[in-house]
Parts: structure tokens; C-alpha cells; sequence
């Protein structure tokens, strides 16, 4: 729920996509009314469907679902600066709208019916549901959305003025229909902004200070709400039995389990371990060499523990070494290629992944319509010839692709490559050490929150010290780490391991990931700090793009101007999810194709269970 610290995907509308659906509902003239939208197409389902394809209807409920979190808390409310709030708390509220798992960039009505917006896109309106209520059974009502929208924007975390900036009013129409007023015109993905907006309970929240941490259980509307807890060690969610949304179709065969239970584990090895002695029942394996060496334990040999590699549809998460480009020896692109070049992917793939990861070449990896291909044509050429002399040359040919070695660990074509760019920029080595002209050593200092990442950066460490840069790994410890990065104004870092996700709508999320006003404020997701009028130009590109294949053409031009800046050296990212769990459930067969959605979609078994206690 509280955009700046997890991975927020967003989505986005498309005017021609929910057109080609037959609204469900009447509307004025030149205004588009449904029961949901999707950017890639057509929706999938009509107003009137039973329930999402990929679920099982007839799911029994019952059992108790445990995960395990390195993330300890001192908070239930996710939306402030103050506090860490549980893993998992989002099941507790519900939104206007909700996704599906099968398509891309596509929402149905939850706590709204249907919603509607004019052809400029210069509102959204949404009529709440008659049967919405909280927890305490007092009605969900338009003063709700109102309420909650303005006391994000007053007390919530910073964060969310940035992300409702162009949020003018919201105004009660009537009828529980509330209007959300816009201060611009043909911004597609605003409305569908609005339809995530987390509801708060008004009458709950009057007399609470809204902007303190507190462990008093929020009021939520939700499948779930707060269990037994104890900070530090777990925290359960309790199904409510009544939950006013069990019945819609896009809740159908859904919260299938009475509890879910999330084990804190602040030591990774013993999470690990308290997974093999079964303490929890499902884990989503991060580590290659763990995948690769420990999952050879008795319970895996004597088929209690089931392993899956699942292939997912849609964008990857990518990771990156990220440039602090607010440092003056990173200015230069030259440089940055450079040290790009110093970076052995094949080697380090194979010697301490696995070859379990595959290199990307795009921030919009695996949304191909997104993603630059071959020479820039047509309108995303026009785009770019816009922005020529700003931009490199190598925009306007072949798309980029990361550099190759042939894995033995000498890198001595692309470092040669690297040290002759160095020097192109004005670097040389004298005694040993690679200088400027102003006579000062060219120094880089990895941060980083854990020493794990010594196997990645040491070889990277040693190739850079072989061109003469006075190169190291620095570890802190997870507070610190936060801290330098994310809270300290001064930007106090070289370079860092980050993560960069994107949707296959790209929209108002790309200012936050790349735009210059980002690049100075303390917590946003531009944590490199990049500043280039070009970007931010193709950012608005893609933002007012009248429809898809515009959209498509700004997002290819903007990954080509980002990846040929190399402001980022791509890292890695995992074709494929690597899990594991005791074989006490059953789940859908096929899986959601985006999503492996446990614990949402899966239910226990209690025949497996049986079995499994029997067998242990």
C-alpha cells in the first residue's frame, strides 16, 4: 500500500480498449461507462462473468497458510513515513478497482460498480456498491473516498502528493457516486490511478492520529483483518467471515485460507532452515545457489516439499548497478560505459548464478511492444529526430545490447574497450591510479546491506581496479543502508544493486522513475538521480499518448535514450520464479499466467496434509 517501499506496478486506461467493450451500463454522450479496462485490448470478461478463468470456484476454505518475512514491524498503518508496517497488511483495505491475472494492464470493479471518465479524460467517477461495508458493518460511503484521498494528500506519506498531484477535487455526486476533478486534460492512466486508491474508514479514523505509528489494528473493509500478532517474531490475518465481497466474480475463488500466518525470520539462513523443518510452508527462493546446492534436504527426497520453476507472462524485474549520477565522476557517458564494460555477466552467471538469470537488454524486458527492436521507424523515429543533438547518435540505429564475453573470466577485449573510453574522457593513470584532470583518484564505493553481495562484486571490484579505479564494497547495516539512500538529502553513495519493475502501461510512474524533479527529492524511485530534459520530454510522450501505438512508440524511444546514457549497467533478471512449498495445498492448474498468486488463489488440503504430517 505505501508506494516508495515496495515495487509498485502501475496501470494505466485506454480509451480505444474499453470502447471496443460494449459498456454495461448507461451513460451521457461522449462519455465511457464499464465494469472495467484494459490497455492491451478488448477485456477479457463482460460485465455479467461468473468469476476469473484461472480460479477454482469450488475451493474449500480452511487451513492455515505460513510464510516466512525478514521484515519485523512496529506499525499497522502502511501509508505514513513513520513505522514499518507488516508484510501482507494490504489484504486488510480494499480499492475502487482490482486486476485480473490473466490479462495485462486490466482492472474490474471492486469496491466500485462501474466507473466512467469523458472522452479528454478530464475526470473519473465511481458509484460505490450498495453492499460495501467496514468491518464493524458500518456502510462504505463517497465521505469514505473522500476522506481517504485527502487525508493522504494532508498526512500520508510524501509520496502520495506526487502520485495524486493531478487531483484537483473530489466532489460527491450523489447516488454514492464520487467524482474525482483532474488539472489536466488526456492524461489516460489518471482515472485508472484513482480506481487503486486504498479506502479509509472516516468514522474509524476521527479522533486517531492519522500520521503516528500504532499496533492498534486498523478498521479495514477487506477479506482479512488482523489476527494474533507479536511484533518481531509473527502476525496473522483472520478471514472474515462476512466479508461483504466474497460473492463478486472478481472475488470468486479467492481467500480460500482462515489464516495467514508470516513468520519474522531477521536471519535469511534461519528462515531457510525453519522452512527445511517445515515452521512455514511456502518459500519463494531468491538465492541461485541455494535453488542450485540446498534443496536436497530428506523432506524434498521423500516428496513432502515440492519444487517449481514457473514461467511468468508479462514484464520482468530487473536488476541494476545504479550510477549516484549527482557524482561528478559519473557525468560523463563515456565513463559509465566504461565501467559497464568492466562488468563480466557471463562469468559471473555461470560461477555464482548458475546460469539461472539471463541478461536483459531493456528496462521494459519482457513487454515486447515496449521494448526498443531494431532501428527506430515511424512514429518513435519522429519522436527521437525531435530530440536530435540531445540525445546520442546510437539512438538512431540498432536497439542496445549489453555487452558479451566469452565467460573465462579474461575480459581483456572489453576492458581494453573501457580503459581507451576512460581516457577519451580525460582520465589517465598515473602511478597505478586512474586521475582526472584535476589530479583526483577516481574512487567508487559500493554500498550495500549484505556481505552476499561480495560473490557479485568482488570479480566487477577487480576488473575495475585493473583500469585504475580505487574500487570497494562497503556493507552497513539495513537502517543505514535506507538511510543513505533513501532519506538522506546529501545522496551519501557511489553505486548500489536496485531494482527497477515497470508495467506493460507505462504512465505517470515513468516521472517518478526518471524524471528530473524525482531526481532531487529524497525517497523517490529515481534513485540515480537522472536529470535530461530528453527524458523528460518522451515522459510526456508517453503520459498524454492518445492511444496505444503512440504509447508504444514513446516508451521504445525512451528506453532507447536510457539505455544508450547507460545511466544504469544492467544487471540480470530471472526468466523464470523459483518456489517451493509442502505439499499440504492444492492450487490452480495452470497457475495464473502473471502471477503464481499464493496464498490468494491457492487452498489447503486436507487429505495432502494428513499425508504429509504422516510422512514427516
Amino acid at each position: 500500500m505505501r508506494i516508495t517501499r515496495r515495487d509498485f506496478s502501475i496501470l494505466s486506461l485506454s480509451a480505444a480498449a474499453m470502447a471496443a467493450t460494449r459498456p454495461a451500463f448507461a451513460a451521457d454522450e461522449g462519455v465511457v461507462r464499464s465494469h472495467g479496462a484494459s490497455l492491451t485490448g478488448d477485456l477479457k470478461y463482460g460485465p455479467d462473468f461468473p468469476h476469473f478463468d484461472y480460479v477454482n470456484p469450488n475451493a474449500p476454505k480452511g487451513g492455515v497458510a505460513k510464510q516466512a518475512t525478514q521484515s519485523g514491524f512496529d506499525s499497522f498503518n502502511p501509508f505514513i513515513v513513520k513505522g514499518d508496517p507488516p508484510a501482507g497488511i494490504g489484504i486488510v483495505f480494499n480499492t475502487l478497482m482490482t486486476t485480473s491475472l490473466d490479462q495485462g494492464s486490466t482492472e474490474y470493479g471492486l469496491l466500485a460498480e462501474w466507473f466512467e471518465h469523458p472522452d479528454d479524460y478530464s475526470w473519473a467517477s465511481f458509484r460505490l456498491r450498495d453492499e460495501a461495508k467496514w468491518h464493524d458493518g458500518v456502510p462504505i460511503t463517497v465521505d469514505d473516498v473522500i476522506f481517504s484521498l485527502n487525508i493522504l494528500l494532508d498526512k500520508g506519506h510524501p509520496q502520495y502528493k506526487f502520485y495524486y498531484e493531478n487531483v484537483a477535487e473530489a466532489v460527491d455526486l450523489g447516488d454514492r457516486v464520487v467524482r474525482f476533478n483532474f488539472d489536466v486534460k488526456n492524461n489516460r492512466e489518471l482515472p485508472h490511478i484513482m480506481g487503486q486508491l486504498a479506502i479509509l474508514p472516516k468514522h474509524w479514523w476521527e479522533g486517531r492520529v492519522f500520521e503516528e505509528s500504532s499496533l492498534e489494528p486498523p478498521l479495514g473493509s477487506g477479506p482479512y483483518k488482523i489476527g494474533a500478532f507479536e511484533a518481531g517474531r509473527y502476525i496473522e490475518y483472520d478471514r472474515v467471515p462476512d466479508y461483504w465481497g466474497a460473492d463478486l466474480p472478481v472475488n470468486i475463488g479467492k481467500y480460500n485460507f482462515d489464516t495467514i500466518r508470516y513468520e519474522i525470520f531477521l536471519d535469511g539462513e534461519a528462515a531457510f532452515e525453519g522452512f527445511k523443518s517445515g515452521e512455514f510452508d511456502y518459500r519463494a527462493e531468491n538465492s541461485a545457489s541455494k535453488w542450485a546446492h540446498q534443496y536436497e534436504f530428506p523432506a524434498v527426497k521423500k516428496g513432502l516439499v515440492t519444487k517449481e520453476e514457473i514461467v511468468e507472462d508479462g514484464p520482468k524485474r530487473i536488476q541494476v548497478f545504479a550510477f549516484n549520477l549527482r557524482r561528478p565522476q559519473f557525468q560523463d557517458r563515456r565513463v559509465r560505459e566504461a565501467i559497464k564494460l568492466a562488468f563480466d555477466f557471463e562469468r559471473t552467471n555461470a560461477t555464482v548464478y548458475f546460469d539461472q538469470y539471463a541478461r536483459p537488454r531493456s528496462f521494459f524486458q519482457g513487454t515486447e511492444s515496449l521494448m526498443a527492436t531494431g532501428a527506430p521507424t515511424g512514429a518513435e523515429l519522429a519522436m527521437l529526430e525531435e530530440l536530435r543533438g540531445q540525445v546520442p547518435d546510437e539512438v538512431f540505429g540498432p536497439h542496445y545490447e549489453a555487452p558479451k564475453t566469452d565467460g573465462s573470466g579474461r575480459n581483456r577485449r572489453q576492458l581494453r574497450a573501457a580503459g581507451k573510453l576512460l581516457a577519451e574522457a580525460g582520465w589517465s593513470i598515473r602511478n597505478g591510479a586512474l586521475v582526472g584532470t584535476d589530479d583526483r583518484a577516481f574512487t567508487i564505493e559500493f554500498l550495500t546491506a549484505s556481505d552476499a553481495q561480495s560473490k557479485v562484486l568482488n570479480p566487477f571490484i577487480k576488473n575495475l581496479k585493473t583500469l585504475g579505479i580505487d574500487a570497494k564494497m562497503r556493507v552497513v547495516d539495513g537502517p543505514q543502508y535506507i538511510r543513505r539512500v533513501a532519506q538522506d538529502p546529501t545522496f551519501d553513495w557511489d553505486m548500489i544493486i536496485w531494482g527497477v519493475s515497470n508495467s506493460e502501461s507505462p504512465g505517470n510512474e515513468q516521472r517518478e522513475f526518471w524524471g528530473s524533479e524525482a531526481a532531487t527529492r529524497v525517497g523517490a524511485r529515481n534513485v540515480g538521480g537522472v536529470q535530461d530534459p530528453a527524458v523528460d520530454a518522451l515522459i510526456d510522450k508517453i503520459i498524454f499518448a492518445k492511444d496505444r501505438a503512440e504509447l508504444e512508440a514513446a516508451s521504445s524511444a525512451l528506453d532507447r535514450v536510457l539505455t544508450w546514457n547507460h545511466y544504469m549497467i544492467m544487471q540480470l533478471y530471472t526468466p523464470y520464479e523459483r518456489i517451493a512449498y509442502w505439499d499440504r495445498f492444492g492450487h490452480p492448474d495452470p497457475l495464473p499466467p502473471r502471477n503464481i498468486g499464493f496464498p490468494t488463489y491457492w487452498w489447503w488440503d486436507e487429505e495432502k496434509a494428513a499425508a504429509v504430517e504422516a510422512a514427516k
